[in-house]
């Protein structure tokens, strides 16, 4: 009876050790042959619809490897996805990137992808002639905390202006740029940043005007407003991976700057596939205009965001970027 008692006991002891094993081995994160990218239907992410038409990505990742796309309407929500795991690398605004990398997401810039694109429009008849102009007005960026909102405060600083709620007159507020549209026709915005092609549509369909081209908000024009980023736990695990992507970006880049009218025809059809919205060939190339694709990334622009966004709120403490930006992968390739 003792022996059976001893057998059943050691028995039991053998089957949780098994289920710990187990439980251990599902936890932990192997290699894996599957890249989640996430990127936005909007022209600062042209590379990535270019890329995406041109199947770029999937032949660089080659058939053993499988690629899985996510569209997003704002940085934030897209930096959400990518800090719980849900994507692994993406199309972003280097603000909410460097937001997240300073609140301790792991997130690592592995390159530039567009310059400019944002512009600054104001309602035909609400008395905005500068953007001096803005005090007392009421004026939409796509998401609080992303890079359009980073600008938008910059622009108002030069101005000696002030955001609402830090005790000024401008009240910013956050609204997809669809419904900006719409909002600016019923008049109950005065004013928006945001990327093209709305600032286009906004002009055509709701009488809007330009009050800073893509080149006056900030830099000539110089600054991303869109970068490459990769989850940093996948880039570890799977640099290969990693290296595969990076290079069909490269190309995705090249093939828009060679051909832009080709270029032009690819980011039509994306967005009629993502959005379901079909965009006028006049709206998309007046678009198109107003910044351009683009690997590079300046440090110091990155450093002036990331104090922008310190001085907006969004961060605690003052920033430290080191550590975010890993161009190996794109150097190794040029």
């Amino acid at each position: 009876m003792l022996k059976r008692a001893a057998g059943l006991f050691m028995l039991m002891i053998l089957v949780l050790a098994g289920s710990v094993l187990l439980s251990g081995c599902g936890g932990e994160q192997k290699d894996v042959n599957e890249v989640r990218l996430g990127f936005f239907p909007n022209l600062t992410h042209a590379a990535a619809l270019v890329g995406l038409e041109k199947n770029l990505f999937q032949q660089e990742l080659g058939a053993e490897s499988t690629l899985k796309t996510h569209h997003f309407d704002a940085g934030p929500a897209l930096m959400e996805a990518l800090s719980a795991g849900e994507i692994d690398i993406a199309y972003v605004g280097p603000v909410p990137a460097i937001t997240n990398y300073l609140r301790g997401a792991g997130v690592v810039i592995l390159a530039g992808a567009y310059e400019g694109g944002g512009t600054l429009v104001a309602g035909g008849d609400a008395g905005i002639g500068s953007a001096a102009d803005l005090a007392g007005k009421r004026v939409a960026i796509p998401q609080l905390g992303n890079t359009q909102d980073i600008s938008l405060r910059h622009i108002l600083q030069v101005n000696g202006l002030k955001d609402k709620l830090k005790g000024g007159t401008v009240e910013i507020i956050q609204v997809p740029p669809a419904d900006t549209l719409t909002l600016m026709v019923q008049k109950q915005v005065d004013a928006a940043l945001v990327p093209e092609p709305w600032g286009v549509l906004m002009e055509q369909k709701a009488g809007a005007k330009v009050l800073l081209n893509w080149k006056q908000v900030w830099r000539d024009g110089r600054y991303p407003t869109t970068v490459l980023a990769a989850r940093k736990e996948f880039l570890e695990r799977n640099p290969q991976l990693v290296e595969k992507v990076v290079k069909a970006h490269i190309k995705a880049v090249e093939a828009a700057k060679a051909n832009p009218e080709e270029a032009r025809m690819l980011v039509k059809r994306a967005f009629k596939n993502l959005v379901n919205k079909e965009i006028p060939d006049d709206v998309l190339a007046k678009a198109l205009e107003r910044g351009q694709v683009s690997t590079e990334i300046d440090g110091e622009v990155l450093r002036e965001f990331a104090k922008l966004s310190y001085e907006a709120g969004y961060l605690k403490e003052e920033p430290n970027l080191e550590g975010l930006v890993n161009l190996q992968y794109l150097k190794a390739q040029q």
